[in-house]
């Protein structure tokens, strides 16, 4: 897969050992502010979810890589059902340009419900993402220059395999450490692996299982983040009702700034190269405050 940049080394290097998955909501009003403010407390990566449906997000990661000066930029994840292969190229070749060796641009084939919303089907997944793949690199060769680093949200195992295979790696989302540890195995030593880690800044049970369930109950309504559970050995009752007290404290990690930094070293050894931590709050904050208090246990490892 030429012009396609799928070489794990440097790509590792750059985002360092942990970095921060934000919505795009809670990045899109200030996306050079909050890119320095990350910046400054030392995380390497910011990882913007939400999809990135429209050029503007684009628009946005540019804005954020010109106010900071080593961030990187990852797209988490960006929906091949939302972008027509050429037209993706032209914007991640433009802040690859701007940017060089700042940006990576994260794919998946997002969900049936959000792309029914779309008014799109969702059918056969995995070729799709083959296909989009082969039209991806046709395009990038098409525009000349460096090739844009790429990597794959994957859970199964045949798209883990592709992602090694075809671009850089993975970034898996929603996933407890059994499953950083199967992925590895899977992958092979040299993909890059790139886990997204929720966090609660809460030492109550109550409470921090609380605001767990309220960022969880939408995920296992999704069938390929319950499948991926179910393949993981986890029950129909763990998966109810915003998950058991087990799922919840598998995916999710609370508790005080070391019991968080643990779970982090805990995917860091079951094989991950960067953990990215999503810092959620009651009524879906960001939570910046536990981001500084987290940083100074967290981005020595880098």
């Amino acid at each position: 897969m030429s012009d396609i940049g799928r070489d794990a080394a440097p790509l590792a290097s750059a985002l360092g050992r942990v970095g921060v998955w934000l919505f795009g909501a809670a990045f899109d009003a200030d996306p050079a502010g909050v890119a320095s403010r990350l910046e400054h407390l030392g995380y390497g990566a910011l990882w913007v979810g939400g999809g990135n449906t429209k050029p503007s997000a684009f628009a946005r990661i540019g804005a954020a890589l010109a106010g900071s000066s080593s961030l990187v930029l990852a797209t988490g994840i960006t929906s091949i059902w939302a972008w027509e292969p050429a037209e993706l190229a032209r914007q991640a070749r433009s802040i690859e340009l701007g940017h060089p060796g700042r940006f990576l641009l994260g794919l998946g084939v997002s969900h049936a419900p959000l792309v029914e919303h779309l008014g799109l089907r969702y059918e056969r997944p995995y070729s799709a993402m083959e296909r989009f793949l082969g039209d991806l690199a046709t395009a990038t060769a098409a525009e000349h220059g460096p090739p844009v680093p790429l990597v794959l949200a994957a859970l199964g195992d045949k798209m883990l395999a592709l992602s090694g295979q075809e671009s850089a790696g993975a970034h898996p989302y929603f996933v407890p450490v059994e499953h950083t540890r199967h992925a590895r195995a899977v992958l092979g030593p040299d993909p890059l692996l790139a886990p997204e880690l929720a966090v609660v800044a809460e030492t109550d049970p109550s409470a921090a299982r609380a605001v767990a369930r309220q960022y969880m109950e939408r995920y296992l309504s999704l069938p390929n983040y319950a499948g991926n559970l179910s393949r993981l050995g986890y029950s129909d009752e763990d998966l109810a009702g915003g998950g058991s007290d087990r799922l919840v404290d598998a995916i999710v990690a609370w508790g005080s700034p070391s019991d968080i930094a643990a779970r982090v070293r805990a995917h860091l050894d079951a094989g991950a190269d960067h953990v990215c931590i999503q810092p959620l709050a009651a009524g879906g904050a960001v939570d910046y405050a536990a981001l500084e208090t987290l940083a100074p246990l967290l981005v020595a490892a880098r």
